[in-house]
């Protein structure tokens, strides 16, 4: 590990008379790791900053100031979720965690900051639609929230309403979408505006990255083939339909010279094209995220509705059991920069509005409290990174690129104390009937995760110790995202950004070559293969003795399951004779796909 001199403010310059302990607090014998380096140093707070970050023997620790003792525990920058939903209205549903429960959740595990996402209805006035988030959020939020606006539609009125954004109601980041078509997909000639709006506002334009005209044509051709169940999420939208709309959404940016940040990356094919695409437009910033629910899962079982509703996002979660870990190396080797939750949660009865067609199941899962232990345990307990580029992956590159670093991702003199004691040889099991949202189903259900967070704190206010949460709603504000984010644009400026990583950590070569991963991406048949010939029928080769997940009985024999329909995208069928129905060992279907 690297080490940094540290930064010390004198003790004559600290103010100490008639101060409340409940406002200072010092932390000795920890280890503070940052992106870039690990120091054993004590820390100093007063009014939710840090004052002094440096050696115990430099500092005369002021009367009545309240110590924790952090020995043999890491100290590390809050954590910041640049994906939530936090009660988003959808399909007649709206998720349960709200601004309160999600970020009580959020500090939890050890997430200090996130950024949710306003999304307007097709029509709708940005502004209208900011003011209302912000009357959700403010008087609920527990820790400090930016927000992201989604571009749903195109206008000269949406142009001009993003310009005021950005100088007036402190955006700096705005999202579209290549899928949903009807809803909120924007069409390439939009998408192009879209993006080259950002880039004179020196905003970051933000993509959801599926071909929704794909997905369109395969969701009816499914529909109509009588596979309703969850398994047609992910059949309707396999991994190339994310991958070429990555590889588009790339190209687009770059005609236009802007910046651009994907959201959720779900698969291998995905990650490789972000990879390729900055190499290949190293000059225009191109940066994308994953999730921890790509990272902790990677399928979900058919033969429990609930269980397989419960995984629904989109893009889906996907079938090959190496995407996590593939996922992960990404990560690792600095083609993909961040992890957020895309936390959106719905109960058991709000996925039961769509038992009878995929469709109508509301997308989203939980992962707000558990995305920084899934990332410690995959990543640094699984010895793929190290506890700085947890740092990195988990807080201080989401601070950078939305331009509110060093405030937020970094322990040092002047930064929002915003702060994590980590104790990385704790386990704890995660499960829906502890865990502090509001949601009834966890995907993490029963993993046995290393690292937790034994001290948060938020803005200098201890909310999480000895195993308790204790905030208040509104206690959180809202935080503005400047424009011109110099990490995203001195490079397009032809500037440093003062954070250039050696190119053989990131594993290029001189020519801009990938290195050569080990990729085992899926063959994916043409859905019309499997959609044509006589006679569709979808079968269970479930034992009647068996029992699902859940803990029922298979159903019957002759009694036909619309929600664990068989039909599989990923098998060859065998072509040498006529078949009335097509059965499979493992049916797909609860790979778990999702809407955001």
């Amino acid at each position: 590990m690297s080490s940094s001199s540290p930064q010390a403010t004198p003790v004559k310059k600290i103010p100490i008379h008639l101060q409340s302990s409940q406002s200072r607090l010092y932390i000795k014998r920890g280890q503070v790791v940052n992106h870039d380096s690990t120091i054993a140093a004590d820390i100093y707070i007063e009014d939710g900053i840090i004052k002094y970050v440096g050696p115990s023997g430099e500092f005369v620790v002021p009367g009545g100031v309240r110590v924790i003792d952090a020995a043999n525990r890491l100290i590390l920058p809050g954590g910041i979720d640049p994906h939530t939903h936090m009660q988003l209205p959808f399909g007649g549903a709206v998720a349960v965690d709200d601004f309160y429960k999600g970020t009580k959740a959020a500090i939890a595990g050890g997430t200090t900051t996130i950024i949710d996402f306003v999304l307007p209805n097709k029509g709708q006035s940005l502004l209208e639609a900011y003011d209302q988030w912000r009357s959700w959020a403010d008087p609920k939020v527990c820790c400090d929230y930016g927000l992201h606006v989604g571009v749903t539609w195109w206008s000269k009125s949406v142009r001009d309403e993003m310009r005021i954004l950005c100088e007036e109601r402190g955006v700096n980041s705005f999202k579209m979408f290549m899928a949903y078509k009807g809803l909120y997909q924007l069409e390439d000639s939009d998408l192009y505006e879209a993006f080259e709006t950002c880039k004179e506002l020196q905003a970051l334009a933000q993509v959801h990255a599926e071909n929704g005209s794909i997905i369109e044509k395969n969701t009816a051709k499914l529909l109509a083939a009588g596979v309703t169940g969850p398994e047609g999420h992910e059949l309707s939208r396999s991994e190339e339909v994310e991958a070429e709309a990555v590889n588009r959404a790339c190209i687009i940016a770059h005609q236009v010279n802007c910046p651009l940040y994907v959201v959720h990356i779900m698969s291998k094919s995905a990650s490789i094209e972000i990879a390729r695409a900055r190499r290949r437009y190293k000059g225009v910033g191109i940066f994308a995220e994953t999730l921890a629910a790509t990272l902790g899962s990677y399928e979900a079982h058919h033969s429990c509705f609930r269980h397989a509703a419960a995984h629904i996002l989109s893009p889906p979660l996907r079938p090959d059991p190496k995407t996590p870990e593939f996922v992960m190396k990404m990560l690792a080797k600095g083609h993909l920069q961040t992890t957020g939750s895309d936390n959106c949660t719905f109960n058991r009865e709000h996925k039961e509005l769509g038992k009878n067609n995929f469709t109508k199941i509301p997308n989203g899962v939980n992962g707000v409290e558990d995305r920084m232990s899934i990332v410690w345990e995959k990543g640094v307990e699984g010895r793929i990174i190290s506890p700085q580029k947890f740092v990195a992956i988990t807080s201080t590159n989401a601070a950078k690129i939305f331009n509110l670093y060093p405030r937020k991702g970094r322990i040092a003199v002047g930064s929002d104390a915003d702060i994590v004691i980590w104790n990385p040889e704790a386990t704890r099991v995660i499960s829906a009937k502890t865990h502090y949202q509001a949601c009834d189903f966890n995907i993490f259900e029963g993993m046995k995760v290393h690292g937790v967070p034994e001290v948060v704190i938020v803005r200098g206010k201890v909310c999480v110790e000895n195993g308790q949460v204790r905030v208040a709603e509104g206690q959180g504000r809202f935080i503005e995202t400047p424009i011109n984010a110099p990490y995203v644009y001195n490079p397009l400026n032809g500037e440093s950004n003062g954070d250039e990583v050696d190119d053989r950590e990131n594993g290029d070569d001189k020519n801009g070559a990938i290195e050569q991963l080990e990729i085992e991406i899926p063959v994916i048949e043409p859905i019309a293969k499997y959609l044509a010939g006589p006679a569709l029928s979808i079968t269970s080769e479930t034992p009647s003795t068996a029992q699902s997940i859940c803990g029922r009985g298979a159903r019957p024999d002759g009694q036909r399951n619309l929600q664990n329909s068989s039909f599989s995208i990923s098998e060859e069928l065998d072509n040498s004779a006529t078949r009335s129905t097509i059965k499979v060992r493992n049916p797909p279907g609860g790979k778990s796909s999702g809407f955001w």
